[in-house]
């Protein structure tokens, strides 16, 4: 057992006695060394605030055709800018220099035109400056008068913070109908009684059942879902499933001496869910109208429930359990008659978690409708009334990743994409709008990049912001018509950064399994890289199928960084089973999560190293935490031949362990055997290399005893590991002071050979 001096809540458990041994190499130089740790905890500290004209907060005018916005810059200097879209100019806001000396005779002090420091600053509509300053509220025209003034009003706002800005409407799909127990026209509520569905007539509160086959397993909901006439209302009733409950002991409660337990509800692959019906009922005859079953009769949930404006029908959508079968169901109002607008039933997966977008318009019997159906994840533009596509709106081998704005009047579609400029990285969000009917296609972004932007109130124009990793942020304004650069607005000072050794990670992209795909990644060296040493490699992994996860945008600062100045290069890679590419690319994970790309990361690492012999293949770590434990302890299960070492955090090491949702959109339902056969659990026997195993003993996303099967098994099998358990602590421990401090040592002993700190 070890305490660490500062966290009496971690300790660490070694499950064997370790023979680290160490590795004959060429070294750089101190890797794993003090100084190299001081280096690595201090780095994120010696990158703070070394990036100026980063990001454009801007303040429209009322005209909507000029903004301001300030640069805060190195050493507390700042600069007001104004922005004017229909002279394409940019400006300094006033100038600086008369107002710090007109401001500093009014204020008796001398100040710095670089470093005005300016209270609730704001341009009002003839060019004039309002701000606060020293207590006094001041107007400064573009003449250069100086006076005294009102306090600015409520439209003198600072910039936005950057989270702020970011918060936009996103996928504009269709909205509910609203669901309550009052009828539109307020003479009608139904309320859940006994399980059973209660009419009541607002006026002289006379109550009547409606439903009579309620209980306490199969239960109608409150709050239902009227037909705009007020004649038929929709409810919903929920067949209870099983219950299963995880049990954690916290072993160390703040509070008091002794364990306490801890029990929360949780469902897993293959567990009996609660399953949601519709429920069709008519006022006037107080009956049920039956709905046909047969098109959704297994669900996995429905919901998206609206009623066409005349109460003729109403429409849901309908996601089959095993999430292969999606639909849009159609309900005739009178008969209860079903039809499938959509029926998507692909042979894998239909990725309802992150590519679900539908906007149906019912003045045009139309429905925006997003699928993969054609091998790419697009839009299509299909009739209401028979289920036809009318068009495919988007096509290519490129992805939408979203949809920003849908535009009925002018039938239009503002979206974002992925892959849609072919000589940039896939990956890279672009922005773009097209018409209902697939023509004039515009996308609005060029740059090469990962985009971000901001429109004008008007939308004719928008601030467009895009970086990479090794390209600081530049910002320019555009317009939104055919995405024409009006002026440019900055481009990111990065000068202090590099003054302190910074390197930007290198992107990398080299030919995935199949000798065709390309697979891209990032490798981060230490400051300190030598080309003619040699470097371990360190892989952070996460595979997850729900996205895509190597970093794309610019930042001073990530975690690898600190990594790699032990003496690493640390590299991350998305393979192929994860999402934002094709379907094909991403049907690599179905029912295969075992497989996590690592066919294509092998092959990436060593295009790397052929690149640049530095890098040491013949010690390769790998790291990752939840999904990514499960994938760093698999790459020594089924790829002990190339990793060397792995530190598995959290990890949900046996899908039939984990949460319901997310194994089985991608392992499928029912369980059935390909679980037990991709299981670490199963497979621990297999185990070669070095192992690290963290774990929160109160993780309430991935059931820490998925991590103790693996160390029951591991123990059975007589395999050497290490296991640090956090009492106390939720998902991520591994990500926390002690769990990264272990980690770095972890891999400075078994991948440098040198004991952590020694020199």
């Amino acid at each position: 057992m070890s305490v660490h001096p500062n966290s009496a809540r971690a300790v660490g458990l070694s499950a064997a006695l370790l023979s680290w041994g160490a590795f004959a190499v060429v070294q750089a130089g101190d890797e794993g060394s003090k100084a190299a740790y001081a280096r690595a905890e201090g780095l994120r500290e010696s990158t703070r605030n070394t990036v100026f004209r980063d990001s454009v907060h801007p303040q429209w005018l009322a005209d909507g055709r000029r903004f301001w916005y300030r640069n805060d810059l190195a050493d507390d200097a700042r600069e007001y800018v104004l922005v004017d879209a229909e002279k394409a100019e940019r400006e300094p806001a006033f100038d600086h220099a008369k107002l710090a000396e007109a401001l500093g005779k009014a204020a008796g002090k001398d100040l710095d035109p670089s470093k005005l420091a300016l209270d609730r600053f704001a341009v009002a509509d003839d060019g004039a400056a309002t701000f606060a300053f020293d207590g006094k509220s001041y107007r400064f025209d573009p003449s250069g008068e100086l006076t005294e003034a009102l306090a600015p009003d409520d439209a003198s706002k600072p910039p936005q913070p950057e989270r702020e800005r970011r918060r936009r409407n996103r996928d504009e799909g269709t909205r509910e109908s609203p669901r309550g127990e009052g009828s539109p026209n307020g003479k009608l509520a139904v309320v859940v009684r006994d399980h059973d569905l209660v009419l009541r007539e607002k006026e002289g509160g006379r109550e009547t059942p409606i439903s009579f086959e309620g209980s306490d397993v199969d239960s109608y909901q409150p709050g239902v879902f009227w037909s705009p006439d007020s004649k038929r209302f929709v409810a919903l009733r929920r067949r209870k499933g099983s219950e299963r409950k995880v049990h954690m002991v916290a072993s160390s409660p703040k509070d008091q001496l002794q364990p306490r337990l801890v029990t929360h509800d949780y469902l897993k692959p293959g567990d009996q869910i609660d399953v949601l019906k519709p429920h069709l009922f008519d006022v006037e005859t107080r009956k049920e109208i039956p709905i046909d079953p047969d098109l959704a009769p297994n669900p996995w949930s429905v919901d998206g429930f609206v009623w066409n404006s005349d109460s003729s029908r109403f429409s849901f959508l309908y996601n089959q359990r095993g999430h292969q079968v999606m639909r849009m169901v159609s309900v005739d109002a009178e008969t209860g008659a079903t039809r499938a607008v959509v029926d998507e039933r692909p042979e894998t997966f239909f990725c309802y978690s992150s590519k679900l977008f539908e906007r149906r318009m019912e003045k045009t019997n139309e429905l925006i409708w997003m699928s993969e159906r054609d091998g790419w994840n697009h839009l299509f533009l299909i009739d209401t009334a028979d289920g036809r596509v009318k068009n495919t709106i988007t096509r290519g081998d490129w992805v939408v990743l979203g949809v920003d704005r849908v535009d009925e009047e002018k039938r239009q579609i503002w979206f974002r994409a992925g892959g849609i400029h072919p000589d940039q990285d896939p990956y890279h969000v672009h922005f773009a709008r097209v018409d209902f009917d697939g023509s004039n296609l515009v996308v609005l972004t060029a740059g090469d990049g990962t985009h971000e932007v901001e429109y004008s109130p008007d939308r004719e124009y928008f601030i467009d912001t895009y970086s990479r990793v090794d390209l600081p942020p530049v910002t320019e304004l555009r317009r939104s018509a055919d995405g024409s650069l009006v002026v440019a607005l900055e481009r990111a000072d990065v000068s202090r950064l590099e003054a302190t050794g910074w390197r930007p990670p290198e992107r990398f992209v080299a030919k995935g399994r199949d000798g065709e795909t390309d697979i891209y990644g990032v490798i981060c060296r230490p400051r300190d890289y030598k080309a003619d040493a040699k470097h371990p490699v360190i892989e952070n992994i996460y595979a997850g199928p729900h996205g895509f996860f190597v970093p794309k945008r610019f930042s001073p600062y990530l975690r690898h960084m600190a990594l790699a100045e032990l003496g690493f290069v640390v590299v991350q890679i998305d393979g192929m089973g994860t999402s934002g590419r094709s379907k094909a690319f991403h049907d690599v994970c179905w029912r295969n999560l075992a497989d996590a790309g690592f066919p294509d990361r092998v092959l990436w690492m060593k295009a790397a190293a052929e690149k640049n012999p530095a890098l040491d293949l013949s010690r390769v770590g790998i790291f990752g935490g939840s999904a990514g434990g499960q994938s760093a302890l698999g790459a020594l299960l089924f790829h002990g031949d190339f990793y060397k070492a792995a530190a598995a955090d959290c990890g949900c090491h046996d899908n039939r362990m984990d949460k319901i949702w997310w194994n089985e959109q991608w392992m499928g339902w029912p369980v059935g055997p390909h679980y037990a056969e991709q299981s670490n659990v199963t497979n621990a026997g297999k185990l070669t290399g070095k192992l690290l195993l963290t774990v929160g003993e109160l993780d309430r996303n991935v059931d820490p005893a998925s991590t103790m099967r693996v160390v029951d098994a591991l123990i059975k099998a007589d395999k050497d590991f290490d296991l640090v358990v956090f009492p106390g602590a939720d998902h991520g421990a591994g990500e926390s002071p002690y769990g990264v401090r272990r980690r770095r040592d972890f891999f400075v002993r078994t991948l440098l050979g040198v004991e952590p700190r020694a020199r």
